[in-house]
């Protein structure tokens, strides 16, 4: 395990999900450490000589990977990540599009000694800033897996994303959105949960449902996040400058059945190599079939067994 020396935590109740978790304790720890400002915190776990590093997305945060955790640990140093401004990662941030949020992830990583051969697992939002890490630090990294994220600025644009459902549009709306979720923060994440995996009767296990309500309901939180979906547009000029170099690295995608031979198309943009498969789940897949997911990393990363 990396020797850098934690920071004390300006996240009040960060361990609050897992005090009692004595697996969690045995082969993990909660780390800080502050990059330009912004107090990053991270999860680590192993000593092995390959790092895999996971990225949640919005309305998740590390949590989203505990059910894994474990299983990915063989031959690996496991980093599960709170991206910058979400989670208990707490700092002012100078602009929310993914390069500049990526810059964080990059650096903390060079902090811990990691500056290559990274294998990289990202969802959601944190697929966009796994994007970025890919096409500007290339170097740092040796493949990606991407779950249910779509990479526009290529086949897909924004604009065509904000007409499959009402929280790109509903998310952008600052103060709005978070002027509404204000004191109501369980209600609001219930009903995305469920929006986001419609037919599904429980696409979040309720003690997940309950640490995302405590790291959501601190303040800045929903702001964050309202500020990652305005910064789509820029977002999207950015990736399309990206493209223009295409990313040679392994590339595999797990998505919806329904959204996948589009969201498919879209990574080639970039990654005109990338493999990928559909799942018949919701969007919540490392709740609904975290078994599945599992094993698609351990295929696509080799590891043994």
């Amino acid at each position: 395990m990396n020797t850098l020396v934690s920071e004390t935590p300006l996240s009040e109740n960060h361990d609050a999900a897992t005090r009692d978790d004595r697996e969690f304790a045995r082969h993990f720890e909660h780390r800080f450490t502050t990059v330009d400002g912004v107090q990053m915190h991270y999860v680590v776990g192993g000593d092995g000589p390959q790092p895999i590093v996971l990225l949640h997305g919005f309305g998740e945060t590390w949590f989203g990977w505990r059910g894994i955790l474990e299983d990915l640990l063989p031959g690996h140093t496991v980093i599960a990540i709170d991206l910058p401004g979400l989670g208990d990662s707490t700092g002012e941030l100078p602009s929310h599009d993914k390069v500049t949020l990526a810059g964080y992830i990059h650096r903390l990583l060079d902090e811990l000694g990691h500056t290559e051969g990274v294998r990289l697992v990202s969802h959601d939002a944190g697929g966009g800033i796994a994007f970025a890490l890919v096409t500007r630090w290339r170097q740092q990294f040796s493949g990606l897996l991407m779950l249910d994220f779509p990479v526009t600025g290529g086949s897909l644009t924004y604009e065509q994303l904000r007409a499959l459902s009402y929280h790109f549009s509903f998310h952008e709306q600052e103060p709005l959105f978070e002027q509404l979720v204000a004191g109501r923060e369980r209600l609001y994440l219930e009903y995305f949960y469920r929006a986001m995996s419609p037919g599904v009767d429980e696409p979040m296990p309720p003690h997940v449902v309950e640490e995302y309500v405590r790291v959501y309901s601190r303040p800045g939180a929903f702001h964050n996040g309202s500020r990652y979906y305005q910064a789509w547009p820029q977002d999207e000029l950015d990736n399309r400058a990206a493209m223009a170099d295409p990313i040679t690295m392994p590339v595999h995608f797990l998505g919806q059945a329904p959204l996948f031979e589009a969201f498919l198309t879209a990574i080639r943009g970039a990654a005109p190599q990338a493999t990928g498969a559909p799942l018949e789940t919701g969007h919540w897949m490392l709740h609904e079939a975290p078994e599945r997911v599992l094993r698609e990393i351990k295929s696509f990363f080799g590891y043994d067994g």
